[in-house]
């Protein structure tokens, strides 16, 4: 794992990178002696008429650790609390990540980059982390993502590496280490598809919802899922977390710390149907084929019979795209991220074809689509009272 000095940095460190446990020393022994208290921190750290205090207190963390920069900036905005800076030094960038608590929690994302990191996965290294107040100094992968590089001559390349990733990540014995994707977190997100996408985004009154319809859909996904292998899943295993290998470690992973371990199908299905990116049905299904033979061969715990893993693929599929357009929704109308709304009707779209395959969910894909046609027959429009949200980045 990469240190300070080993990135050229001893010139900018009075000191080797803190450990955690010398990030358990008090404030003011930091210097800062402007804070009154770590519960006072937790007070003001997540609030946003504070956020030039809390920027302020991590500079000033960020400078116990290195020193000074050249150049700090600011990134976009993501779906997520979290907020990155990028540091110009010497030679070199480096990341800062502000995870304010209670909303984020910087010690799991510390912690899974580095199980990942063990596993030969190419997470970003954790240079130094202060757990109350939610900040990291972290290795910077850079700024090109997949998204930003997928072209159909280059995309079998970049697939292939990113499932051959993700297959390490299957193998490793993590379930005694991860909280389960369970029947109450499915249940969740598919709560929330009911709630922000149905009820508050296409504004469908709850009394005429066709609770049976739904309730028989969304019980054959949980179903479907819950009966699948389970395995470590990074749960957005897609195209902007996800940045073109600059070597034999893989492809650049980040946004890992919600992983769990949950339905094998789940991170393919991110990964082969973005919600970002879309590709012929054709070429899905033959990218998610290569995959299924090289999981079989890797001894993951999978199918026999290729049209069953396209079925259990199709399902999981479906779950998780009704999870995102809810998400998309509501992170409109209480975020006033507006933005993801332009990728509803791709998403959509997944979920009619998946539906016409599977039986059990024709009927509930047919009026979902009823539902959603005035949406699908105009373009985004604002959101009245909402202010215009700037470039994101999930």
């Amino acid at each position: 794992m990469l240190g300070l000095h080993g990135m050229g940095l001893a010139k900018h460190q009075v000191s080797h990178p803190r450990t955690d446990t010398s990030m358990k020393q008090s404030p003011v022994h930091w210097g800062y002696n402007a804070l009154l208290s770590v519960n006072r921190i937790h007070q003001f750290g997540a609030m946003e008429d504070n956020s030039a205090r809390r920027e302020h207190i991590l500079r000033t963390w960020v400078r116990q650790q290195i020193g000074d920069w050249l150049d700090w900036q600011t990134l976009p905005g993501d779906a997520s609390f979290r907020r990155y800076h990028r540091l110009v030094i010497p030679g070199s960038t480096l990341l800062v990540m502000d995870a304010p608590p209670p909303q984020e929690d910087c010690r799991r994302f510390v912690w899974l980059a580095r199980v990942l990191r063990d596993l030969g996965l190419h997470t970003p290294a954790i240079l130094a982390h202060e757990p109350v107040l939610g900040f990291a100094l972290l290795e910077d992968l850079g700024e090109t993502t997949y998204l930003d590089v997928l072209q159909p001559d280059n995309a079998t390349v970049l697939y292939q590496e990113a499932w051959t990733a993700l297959l390490r990540l299957q193998r490793a014995p993590l379930g005694s280490m991860l909280p389960r994707f369970d029947t109450d977190y499915l249940a969740r997100e598919l709560t929330v598809f009911r709630e922000w996408y149905l009820e508050r985004h296409l504004g469908l009154d709850p009394a005429g919802l066709p609770t049976a319809l739904l309730d028989a859909a969304f019980g054959y996904l949980i179903q479907q899922a819950t009966s699948q292998p389970h395995v470590a899943i990074h749960r957005d295993y897609h195209s902007r977390n996800l940045l073109p290998a600059t070597d034999t470690t893989g492809p650049g992973i980040i946004d890992f710390q919600d992983a769990l371990l949950g339905p094998v199908t789940y991170d393919i299905i991110s990964l082969l149907k973005d919600c970002y990116i879309a590709w012929p049905q054709e070429q899905v299904t033959d990218w998610a084929l290569r995959y299924w033979h090289e999981a079989r061969q890797a001894g993951i715990p999978m199918w026999t019979r290729a049209a069953d893993f396209l079925t259990a693929f199709d399902a999981m599929g479906t779950q998780r795209h009704l999870k995102a357009i809810g998400y998309f929704a509501r992170l409109c109308h209480r975020d006033h991220k507006r933005r993801y709304l332009a990728d509803i009707p791709r998403v959509l779209g997944y979920i009619q074809a998946a539906c016409a395959r599977l039986p059990e969910l024709s009927a509930f894909g047919d009026w979902l689509m009823t539902c959603s046609a005035p949406l699908l027959q105009q373009p985004a429009m604002p959101i009245p009272g909402h202010p215009a949200d700037g470039v994101d980045m999930a």
